[in-house]
């Protein structure tokens, strides 16, 4: 899933009314399997419970402002694609090992293909973080990659540390030195409840981009950020208020791009060819541009 062109670079005001009205309206529909969309009448009927002005929506008659009408459309956008695309692309365990052992047979990997944390009957290779291995390798020739980084992202210039992530993340490409690109993977197949733990991949997810952001900001080095999720029960079933907030973040800017269960497979031969050539890149300018060096 890629961010609605429509959303991006709203202020931050914009998502503070998303949050606001969500936490207070729900996030879903309650009796069905369906995500909420607030109409501007449950977004007017909901500001003065939240002790802000009714007329920020809408006035006496109903009228929308044009705040409550991009509102409305974000959520309806929200909805539809949650339902459209997360709920039809999140894969259960017996999916998910389907999905991985015809993918290793087809590709014949040599990447690293971790097992879970699971014990007894549910220990078996980590599905998805497999797959997410197998497509880089596939796509990006067999080129360098840290599948599992045992360090700190790092950004570098003359070969002095500028800054670096205060977590590790889950993998980096082409190194966790100076990458171009990082990712987070989060498969709860096994999962009964929709506990702390789940709920925190989210907000590490959140962690990461402010880091990222002001590397920007501050050092001009752009590091695409990726999120990998699945298990239909625990995100579509139990987690929806996660999902809408996983697009929330995905449309403020905290994250490239989320890839839900089968997208892996579907997506990711696009965005590995897009991390090569910014690899490639980035040597050329280094190459043009060689470090300074002491006499």
């Amino acid at each position: 899933m890629r961010p609605d062109p429509r959303f991006v670079n709203r202020q931050k005001a914009f998502w503070a009314c998303v949050r606001s009205i969500s936490q207070h309206i729900g996030y879903t529909v309650r009796g069905q399997n369906r995500v909420k969309a607030p109409t501007v009448a449950e977004m007017r009927g909901a500001f003065p419970e939240l002790d802000l002005h009714p007329a920020a929506i809408a006035d006496e008659r109903g009228q929308a402002t044009e705040l409550a009408t991009q509102l409305e459309a974000y959520f309806i956008h929200r909805a539809n694609t949650l339902e459209s695309i997360a709920a039809r692309k999140l894969m259960n365990a017996t999916e998910a090992q389907a999905t991985f052992e015809d993918c290793r047979r087809r590709f014949m990997p040599s990447c690293p293909l971790p097992l879970n944390k699971q014990k007894g009957t549910k220990k078996a290779p980590a599905f998805l973080t497999g797959l997410v291995n197998m497509m880089i390798e596939t796509h990006s020739g067999g080129a360098s990659c840290d599948y599992d980084p045992r360090k700190l992202t790092t950004v570098t210039r003359d070969g002095v540390p500028l800054r670096t992530l205060a977590r590790r993340v889950d993998g980096a490409f082409p190194a966790s030195v100076n990458p171009v690109a990082v990712w987070e993977v989060k498969e709860y197949y096994y999962t009964t409840t929709f506990g702390s733990r789940v709920a925190d991949g989210v907000y590490e997810t959140l962690l990461d981009r402010w880091e990222l952001e002001e590397f920007r900001e501050e050092c001009g080095v752009d590091i695409k950020h990726y999120l990998m999720v699945d298990a239909y029960d625990t995100w579509w079933c139990d987690g929806k208020a996660y999902l809408c907030r996983i697009v929330d973040m995905l449309h403020m800017g905290y994250v490239d791009e989320v890839l839900f269960g089968r997208e892996v497979v579907e997506e990711m031969p696009r965005i590995v060819r897009e991390w090569v050539r910014l690899a490639a890149d980035r040597r050329d300018r280094v190459q043009a541009d060689p470090p300074a060096t002491g006499h």
